[in-house]
């Protein structure tokens, strides 16, 4: 007999198409090409999710936080801020340039962190999946996951490189933006690891 399709929750897709529409009505209208690719690329990346969610069966803990970190980013790009909240030398104000103490991160990092932690549970999720079930090594399967989700993030400044290399005025920030994501996206990464050696999860059943 054929094993079911795992299936997204209702309120899960509803959300993810709402804000994709919504955020890239607001990019078109502000004429906002760094967050039309960005959209384009999210596109892809929800592609990736569901492909692998039919293998994966990723944990709904996980695709929400997956797609909150969509949200997140969208917002962070699109969004506007009063100036005297956003960085000094931010070219935008909008919410990623948020920094209302001087001695907080940016709301770009913590977006960063929070993102790469959620793509590290779902590397977790693939890897756990891929390797069967009872988990030998779960320390192991934590490293790798962290690493991988190090290795996303690394993929991202790549991209955010081409779109300051395509377009002619961009809020992607120079190496030491760069720097800060990196450091970020690991934050995030490794506590995702130590979260799932801390307290690992149930495993999952064939639907979310």
């Amino acid at each position: 007999m054929d094993t079911p399709k795992p299936r997204l929750p209702l309120s899960l897709a509803a959300f993810v198409v709402l804000y994709m529409l919504a955020f890239g009505v607001v990019a078109l209208v502000q004429r906002n090409a760094e967050f039309v690719i960005y959209e384009g690329s999210m596109i892809v990346f929800i592609a990736v999710v569901l492909v692998l969610h039919r293998t994966v069966v990723f944990r709904a803990s996980t695709l929400w936080m997956l797609a909150f970190w969509g949200f997140f980013h969208l917002a962070g790009g699109t969004v506007p801020i009063p100036a005297d909240l956003a960085q000094t030398d931010a070219t935008h104000t909008v919410l990623y340039s948020l920094r209302p103490w001087a001695d907080l991160p940016r709301y770009d990092q913590v977006t960063h962190a929070f993102g790469f932690f959620s793509a590290t549970l779902a590397c977790h999720d693939a890897i756990v999946a891929f390797a069967g079930r009872p988990n030998p090594a779960p320390k192991m399967l934590a490293v790798a996951a962290a690493l991988m989700g190090m290795g996303l993030g690394a993929i991202n400044e790549v991209l955010e490189f081409a779109v300051q290399l395509t377009l002619p005025e961009t809020n992607v920030g120079g190496y030491v933006n760069t720097g800060w994501d990196l450091v970020s996206n690991t934050i995030g990464a490794i506590a995702a690891a130590t979260a799932r050696i801390i307290a690992p999860p149930a495993p999952t059943s064939a639907a979310p």
